[in-house]
């Protein structure tokens, strides 16, 4: 058949005919090198780097076999399927080929059991990694050139800075220093007991304006630039990816560019010029962010603003690329008008990136969850499905409009606004579930997290947790899923018959294990989501049912950390008269085991009193504080600098019982009296 085909061809060159030849199949040639980013015994994290050194390929597949009992969870930069042992990886819709001399980096999350030891032998579209190129049936075409970098580069780097945290209120402090917003001087030990948590990146946010010299050089002071140096460079040799910003700088004076543009843009390019070229030559692990949370004082309306935000992201680019070094190539975070994940702040931010054309830049956004529930206001003191629902939103918005586009994403501050005052503005439970499922969530949309930390996290000096449980939430969310349930409490009267008592749970794809310490049929039951503690549980575990939390019991779930649930006494709450001023009133309480969820403040006629008049609930720590030590209830000056003089303010102060305490109070000029009645 050959000899026949050949003659035929000879026959058709001799006619004029042209003879196309078959299509050449590509010489396939691989290498993969396999690195374990984290190991916690039983999770663990790996980067899989891709080597092409065939002939261009598209789109590719690559193939491996656990030798133990790994499982594969989330993985990003590809398609990441298991059976068995055996794992594919294909590639995603946003960078299918991979040319010759090409490399791509692809990564997961998984979990294991005894030892967890690599894959010994990898294939790319069938052909095992490590050898020559394949024999090809026909000669195959020049080897295509290195592409430039693309965005999956980009996204390898910021899938590579999962987890990551903020240095907060320490260099983006406005005062002068970096203690002047109460931190502590910012040490190597702090930055190796971060690193010791497990985050791979960190922010430092940097406030450069009371630094700077007059126009038109506007130089950065030599010590503060030195200080910031000297921190960066620890936080590389710690191996962190390190992230820094033009801060609050952006409402000190950025913010005037509307009326002021020439001065402003010439202060800004001459800070990130300095900026640029102290670092020009350090690691490529150094990010730079144009500038954070922008915003803009008297302009004419979004598209203004959008205008302006575009030539402060492009010149900074420019500044960047053109300074040479390592920031001809270096990675570069240009975030959204206020950081904010609305769909035409993300439009927006989207025709920067096109218009520059630079694969090597990334998008940023915050968040601090649905308002209501993030400052306890309104009447959210609860993860409900309008909380998670804005959550997925904001979440799905960014993973549609950039990284479904090969623009990585990093939430560069994450955390509740009600944090700013304390973690117990919201309650426990309610606070562990958000942070369950943002962290979940997150992992499944392939967007690197950054929590915000401004010293109420993690001690700058102790390097202990504040709030170890929901530290261990958030760390275990970064790789897996976690059992939680309608609530983390369960109150029991102090007199009468103790009955049993249910929640829901909320397996989140895990499977209950039991509760630590219970027998089940005895002491508790599952009915589908429903956990019943029986009554006979329930008298043992309050004892003698002093008033507060007599005993926890722990519900284990199949993966994640266990679920906390307090057994509580308590009877409804008492409250008494009381005087006092606009600036100082506090109601006596005896809270009697129970705790204030939220206060509602109506005036006779149903309407809302105090601030925040569209909603009768008003904001916990704002408008009342309760304190359990003190057994007050503190209405604050804010509260009645919005409350009618003369009129009588009804409140209903609402506790995580269920029980209801109704109060009056009437102010009075300055004078404030509370009734029972």
């Amino acid at each position: 058949m050959k000899k026949l085909r050949l003659a035929v061809a000879a026959l058709l060159a001799t006619l004029g005919v042209a003879v196309i030849p078959p299509p050449a199949q590509a010489a396939v040639a691989c290498s993969v090198t396999y690195t374990k980013t984290w190991d916690s015994g039983g999770g663990f994290g790996a980067n899989l780097t891709i080597s092409n050194v065939g002939d261009p390929i598209g789109p590719w597949t690559l193939r491996f076999t656990w030798p133990g009992a790994q499982q594969v969870g989330q993985g990003w930069n590809g398609t990441w399927t298991q059976s068995g042992q055996n794992v594919t990886v294909t590639a995603p819709s946003y960078a299918q080929s991979l040319g010759s001399g090409a490399s791509v980096t692809v990564g997961f999350n998984g979990t294991y059991s005894g030892t967890n030891t690599a894959p010994s032998s990898y294939t790319l579209n069938g052909v095992t990694c490590g050898g020559g190129p394949s024999p090809s049936p026909s000669p195959s075409p020049s080897p295509s050139p290195s592409p430039s970098p693309s965005p999956s580069n980009a996204l390898a780097v910021v899938t590579a800075m999962q987890p990551g945290w903020n240095l907060g209120n320490s260099f983006d402090a406005t005062g002068q220093g970096e203690t002047s917003w109460g931190n502590p001087t910012v040490t190597p030990q702090l930055l190796d007991n971060i690193r010791a948590q497990g985050f791979n990146s960190i922010r430092i946010p940097v406030t450069w304006g009371q630094y700077l010299g007059g126009a038109p050089n506007y130089t950065i002071s030599s010590a503060h630039l030195n200080r910031v140096k000297e921190v960066v460079d620890w936080a590389l040799a710690d191996g962190f990816y390190v992230m820094i910003n033009v801060h609050h700088d952006s409402w000190q004076w950025i913010n005037t560019m509307p009326t002021d543009r020439t001065n402003v843009l010439a202060k800004y390019n001459a800070v990130w010029t300095q900026i640029a070229a102290a670092f020009r030559d350090h690691s490529p692990k150094l990010l730079f962010e144009s500038v954070n949370e922008p915003q803009f004082t008297g302009s004419s309306g979004d598209a203004q603003n959008a205008t302006l935000l575009n030539e402060l992201n492009t010149s900074f680019r420019t500044i960047v690329r053109n300074s040479g070094g390592g920031n001809t190539n270096r990675l570069l975070v240009l975030p959204t008008l206020h950081t904010s994940a609305d769909q035409a702040r993300i439009d927006e931010l989207n025709s920067t990136f096109l218009a520059l054309g630079d694969p090597n830049l990334i998008a940023t956004v915050h968040f601090y969850g649905y308002w209501p529930f993030s400052v306890n206001v309104a009447g959210g003191t609860r993860f409900d499905t309008t909380v998670q629902q804005d959550l997925t939103g904001v979440l799905d918005r960014a993973y549609n409009g950039f990284v479904s586009r090969g623009i990585p994403v990093i939430i560069g501050e994450y955390g509740l606004l009600g944090f700013d005052r304390h973690t117990g503005t919201i309650q426990q439970g309610e606070k562990l579930k958000f942070f369950e499922y943002l962290g979940y969530h997150a992992r499944q949309r392939g967007i690197t997290t950054m929590l915000w930390d401004n010293g109420q996290h993690f001690g700058r000096t102790s390097f202990q947790w504040s709030d170890p449980e929901l530290a261990a939430q958030i760390k275990s969310s970064w790789t897996t899923r976690s059992g939680t349930a309608s609530s983390d409490q369960v109150y029991v009267p102090r007199t009468g018959t103790i009955t049993s008592k249910s929640l829901t749970l909320n397996l989140n794809g895990t499977t209950f294990q039991g509760i630590n310490g219970l027998t089940q049929g005895s002491d508790y039951t599952v009915s589908g989501s429903t956990l019943t503690l029986t009554a006979s549980a329930l008298t043992r575990l309050v004892g003698s049912r002093a008033y507060g939390v007599n005993s926890s019991v722990t519900a284990r779930f199949s993966t994640g950390v266990p679920w906390r649930i307090s057994v509580i006494t308590y009877d409804t709450p008492q409250v008494a008269g009381a005087t006092g001023t606009t600036s100082a009133f506090t109601i006596p309480a005896s809270f009697r085991g129970d705790q204030l969820a939220t206060m509602e403040a109506k005036y006779a006629d149903g309407t809302f009193a105090g601030p925040h008049n569209w909603t009768s609930f008003k904001e916990f720590d704002v408008a009342f504080a309760p304190d359990y030590t003190a057994n007050t209830i503190t209405l604050t000056p804010a509260f009645f600098a919005e409350v009618a003089d003369a009129r009588k303010v009804t409140l209903t102060l609402h506790f995580w019982s269920g029980a209801q305490v109704t109060y009056y109070v009437t102010k009075s000029g300055t004078t404030v009296t509370g009734t029972t009645s």
